[in-house]
């Protein structure tokens, strides 16, 4: 007798299921993922996209608005007193708020880039270098240079 004439051995019934699910399951993984893909909204606007985490038909009730960040805050009250006063005024208290609460130190650069470009809106770029001082590196300047 060779190898050839032996009866195969029969297949259980979680053999079965385990072959039909090698099969089946990545059919309809790669199915599910094209249509979760069909579904979003590639091209940026909320409008009809399926997944929008907000929608313009949904009522403003209920809704807070976002407080501003203490950074936003900082830098909106500087740049009012670039208007106000003058970009070293602001620059001093930038310094002075860093220096108080250490975790705006990461924001300081584009803190004082910003009141860079707001001085060269509100004094022209040669009398804007005036007001520089030694905050954030040369952030200030940069803002200067970008405007």
């Amino acid at each position: 007798m060779t190898h050839f004439d032996k009866p195969l051995p029969r297949r259980g019934p979680a053999q079965r299921i385990g072959r039909t699910l090698a099969l089946v399951l990545p059919v309809v993984l790669v199915l599910s993922g094209t249509l979760a893909v069909t579904r979003v909204n590639w091209s940026g606007g909320a409008k009809d996209s399926v997944l929008a985490a907000s929608d313009a038909s949904v009522p403003d009730a209920g809704r807070h608005a976002a407080a501003p960040t203490a950074e936003e805050a900082l830098r909106d009250r500087l740049l009012l007193e670039v208007q106000e006063k003058d970009p070293g005024v602001a620059l001093t208290h930038l310094q002075q708020a860093v220096n108080d609460k250490p975790k705006l130190a990461e924001h300081c650069g584009e803190i004082a880039r910003a009141l860079g470009r707001a001085a060269v809106r509100a004094y022209g770029a040669h009398q804007a270098q005036s007001f520089a001082r030694p905050v954030c590196d040369t952030s200030f300047a940069a803002g200067i240079t970008a405007s």
